[in-house]
């Protein structure tokens, strides 16, 4: 820079006065000190959107990142609720059903009213099979005109296994429950006695109201096999096939309550 002024006072045709040398001097800093604001400029605004660009990214992958962990925690959640309704290896359960029907023929006047109460306690040996221990006490009666026809009452004990098949949801569970039973009983008017063994499979759906309550609606009878033998006389077998249990499920439903611990 030094050099060019010198050059300019060298100069004749020129005729650069010192005067006019410190304007010129004025205007080259003037106008370098403008270069490089201009250039400063220019850096701190190309600087200023890759931070801003950068800021924008973190922004979108902080928002990934949370909306991520969100969904996760959602989800983990969720199957917590999940795995909360049903059962587990290790859970006991009782569960008590209710059996009941009544008939009434105004043409012949025949009335029938049948009972039957089943409680049972099981434990889960995985996450969906349990075996148990169950009771059965029945009885049912007919009427003809105001008039004793017949009657029967039964108590059974036994066993039973029962495996869930299908989640429904969260809350309901449908099974498949097969049982063998010892029976005691008697028949008729003259009470004759008999015992025997029956075995039976079913199906049935639990729905949880809670974690450890549910209400449990159970086809008993589906299949059904039983062999009675009558004090004094020969044994008796009987096969049943419900067939038809979907088109008329309540004659072989069961209400009942099932708690789980």
């Amino acid at each position: 820079m030094r050099l060019f002024f010198i050059f300019l006072t060298k100069i004749k045709w020129l005729n650069i006065s010192n005067l006019n040398l410190i304007w010129v001097k004025k205007i080259i800093k003037k106008g370098c000190f403008f270069l490089v604001k201009f250039f400063w400029n220019v850096i701190f605004i190309h600087l200023s959107s890759k931070f801003l660009k950068f800021k924008l990214n973190m922004k979108k992958i902080i928002l990934t990142v949370a909306a991520v962990f969100a969904f996760g925690f959602a989800n983990a959640q969720e199957t917590t609720e999940a795995k909360g309704f049903g059962f587990s290896k290790g859970n006991i359960m009782v569960e008590g059903n209710l059996g009941f029907s009544s008939t009434n023929d105004k043409n012949t006047e025949v009335k029938t009213n049948s009972f039957e109460f089943n409680p049972k306690a099981g434990y889960f040996v995985t996450d969906k099979f349990a075996v148990g221990i169950q009771l059965g006490i029945g009885s049912d009666k007919e009427e003809t005109a105001g008039t004793d026809t017949d009657k029967n009452s039964n108590f059974d004990a036994g066993v039973f296994g029962r495996y869930y098949f299908l989640d429904l949801g969260q809350r309901f569970k449908t099974y498949a429950e097969a049982g063998v039973n010892f029976q005691n009983g008697k028949a008729g008017l003259a009470d004759a006695k008999y015992s025997g063994v029956g075995v039976g499979a079913g199906l049935g759906i639990n729905y949880f109201v809670s974690e450890s309550f549910a209400i449990n609606f159970g086809l008993t009878d589906v299949l059904s096999y039983s062999t009675k033998k009558w004090d004094g006389g020969k044994a008796v077998s009987e096969f049943n096939g419900n067939v038809n249990v979907f088109n008329n499920f309540f004659s072989t439903a069961q209400f009942g309550l099932t708690y789980k611990f």
